[in-house]
Parts: structure tokens; C-alpha cells; sequence
């Protein structure tokens, strides 16, 4: 007996449902985005709208951009795959050689115009390399080749030269993309284990061998303690006093109070902050909402994806984008040490819009190569 098919389930629904949770993420982020950085903006460039404009042609040059993509055949991907860990590696050389510091970060390279963010990009090119890898490892029957030789090498030496930089958060983000990667493709959960408590073992030592490290993972236990409040404690504790006023439907879109000077980063790190300030729980409550449509819709898309590099390249941007979220929404409710990344298609940021934009254009692109949702798109 053929089992019915349900919403959740029927392939051309979890093309819309990414589709859909995209395009409202990104317009509510433009709406924060604006709200948030009004008054950094005034300050900083004589106008509330400036930060939001350069968002909002972020945002146009990335719509166009993620559609042109999900257009491109199995094989073009193949072929940019191939080269996808040496573009990443140099790009991360060069932010070395000329890249610019910023907020304590040396990961940005100028172009005049615009600050660029290489790393963002080199995300999305690791994992399309490691897919194209995994792939290949799979077609060729070598099933029990060792894959984390295979792979993680190469996410090691982007996480060094990132650390080069001192992006701890960056490389995090790198790291749990290694860890979904490693776990999709079927590694021992022994192994993985091991490699998991290595990993940890790693990020502890280099927590531990900065002072100002310490100080970060500390204080967020109690980010109100009076040695500390001022001082590393000052925009978690803010954080939490935003999130904490908002109550249950926020003060007004535009009425936050900490935007005014106690969060510096109030349009990037800790937008999810504004968010349930301004619109309260239901507000915060919408946005996990849609990132879970969008990040359900992707694992959905690659369990169902027919070729080998569509599958892991698909559940490897699904694992970026929820660790990221987690890691963004834990820093800003202080369940976790802030580590300074930015809320996906929310937060302001060119490279991070830009690069999440392609990702989501190859699984749109995966999504439309499934025959059912095929058929069905044709039809309408």
C-alpha cells in the first residue's frame, strides 16, 4: 500500500517551504537591520538609513544571484567544487598578507568600497569541495576509507589560518561544519567521539591560552557581577535586560533602549536581542520558527537528494546554518560565551548575506533536480 504523501513530505513543499522561510527571514532581517542600526548609522554616517541601505543592495545583488545559481547544472557545480579548498586557502592567505582588523578580528581585506569577508564565502566552498570528495568516495564503493583523512585536513588548515586572525567564532563555525559533515558520512560513532572530545580538547587550550578568552567564557555564567558588568559583561548583560523588557509582544518596532550605546553590535551580533525587545517573545518565537522551517527544509532536500555531493553538500550547509543560529541566539541569551557571529540572512553583513545566499541557491538547485518536486513545478 502506497503511504500518503503529507505537507512535510511532499517534495515541491519543501522547495517553497526553503524558498518561503528565506525571503521572510531576509525581509525581517532588513526591517531589524534598520531598526537596530538607526541610531550606530546617525552617528557613524549622518543618516538612520545608511547601514540599511547597503543591506538592502546586499540583499538585491544576492536574490538574483541565489536564483541564477540553483539554475546550474549538477556538472558546473562539479567543476567549481574541484577547486573549492584551494580558492578557500587562498583567500584565507591573503586576508594574512592584506587583510584589515576589525573589532579585534583580522579577517577582513578592504576593497575601498567594501569591507569583505573571505571566510564567509570559504564556508560554503568547503563544503562543496567535501561533498564533490565524499561523493566520489561513495561512487567508488571505498566505503570504509578513512574520511576523516579524507577531509578534515584541509578544514584544519582553514581553521589555523582563521585562528591566524583570531576568529575564534569563525572557527567554531568551521568546525561544527566538519563535525555534520564527518557525521552524515556514516564515520563509527566511536570515532566520531573521539574526534569530537580532540576537537573540544583543542578549542579549551586556545580558550585558556588568552587571557581575554577567559575572560569571555567566564563572565557569561553571570554576566551582572559587579567586577565584571563593566567590563566583558557589559553587552551579555545588556543582552539579557533587552530580551528581558520586551516581554511578551516588545516595546515597538524602533523603541529598543539598549540600541542606544549599550549594544555595540546591536545590528550584527546581537540583533536577536532587538528582536525580543522590540517584538517580544512572539517576535523571537517567529524567528526560530522560520529558521527551523528553513533548516528542516534543507536536511528534508538532501535525505531525498538522489546524488551522492547533492546529499552531503546539502546536510553540510544545513549543519552551518543551525550551528550558527545556535551559536548567535546562545551568545545573545548568554547560554553560551559570546563568540561574534551573525544571525543568518538577519543580521547585518554583506559577505554573510551574500554567501548564504549561494548556499541556498545550490539547494534550491538540489531541491528543483528532485523528479516529483520537477513535475510539479512544471505544472504550475
Amino acid at each position: 500500500m502506497k503511504r500518503e504523501e503529507t505537507f512535510f513530505t511532499k517534495p515541491v513543499n519543501l522547495y517553497y517551504m526553503l524558498l518561503g522561510s528565506t525571503l521572510a527571514l531576509s525581509l525581517l532581517g532588513l526591517i531589524m537591520v534598520f531598526s537596530a542600526s538607526s541610531i550606530y548609522s546617525l552617528g557613524s554616517r549622518g543618516t538612520t538609513y545608511g547601514v540599511v541601505i547597503r543591506q538592502f543592495i546586499f540583499l538585491l545583488i544576492s536574490l538574483p544571484m541565489a536564483w541564477v545559481l540553483s539554475r546550474l547544472s549538477l556538472r558546473q557545480w562539479k567543476v567549481i567544487a574541484k577547486s573549492g579548498v584551494l580558492v578557500s586557502v587562498f583567500l584565507l592567505l591573503i586576508v594574512q598578507v592584506i587583510g584589515k582588523s576589525v573589532n579585534g578580528n583580522h579577517n577582513w581585506i578592504s576593497l575601498g568600497f567594501v569591507d569583505v569577508q573571505p571566510s564567509e564565502v570559504a564556508k560554503f566552498l568547503m563544503i562543496l569541495w567535501a561533498g564533490y570528495i565524499l561523493a566520489n568516495r561513495e561512487r567508488s564503493g571505498a566505503i570504509q576509507s578513512n574520511v576523516v583523512a579524507l577531509i578534515a585536513p584541509a578544514f584544519v588548515l582553514c581553521m589555523i589560518l582563521i585562528m591566524a586572525g583570531r576568529d575564534l567564532g569563525t572557527a567554531s563555525v568551521f568546525a561544527f561544519i566538519l563535525a555534520g559533515l564527518l557525521w552524515v558520512s556514516g564515520l563509527r560513532i566511536g570515532v566520531f567521539g573521539v574526534g569530537l572530545a580532540a576537537g573540544f580538547a583543542v578549542f579549551a587550550v586556545l580558550i585558556l591560552t588568552s587571557p581575554y578568552r577567559v575572560q569571555r567564557f567566564a563572565v557569561f555564567l553571570n554576566p551582572f557581577a559587579e567586577d565584571q558588568y563593566k567590563l566583558y559583561g557589559w553587552q551579555p548583560a545588556h543582552s539579557l535586560l533587552g530580551l528581558a523588557s520586551g516581554g511578551l509582544f516588545g516595546v515597538g518596532l524602533g523603541a529598543s533602549r539598549q540600541k542606544w550605546g549599550n549594544l555595540a553590535a546591536a545590528h550584527t551580533d546581537f540583533i536577536f536581542s532587538v528582536i525580543g525587545e522590540e517584538l517580544g517573545l512572539f517576535g523571537t518565537l517567529i524567528i526560530l520558527m522560520l529558521f527551523s522551517a528553513l533548516i528542516f527544509s534543507i536536511f528534508r532536500i538532501a535525505l531525498r537528494a538522489k546524488d551522492p555531493m547533492s546529499k552531503y553538500a546539502c546536510a553540510g550547509i544545513g549543519a552551518w546554518l543551525a550551528f550558527q543560529t545556535i551559536l548567535n541566539i546562545g551568545s545573545a541569551t548568554s547560554l553560551i560565551p559570546v563568540v561574534g557571529v551573525t544571525l543568518p540572512l538577519v543580521s547585518y553583513g554583506g559577505s554573510s548575506l551574500v554567501a548564504t545566499y549561494i548556499a541556498l541557491g545550490f539547494v534550491l538547485g538540489a531541491a528543483r533536480r528532485d523528479p516529483a518536486a520537477m513535475a510539479d513545478l512544471e505544472n504550475k
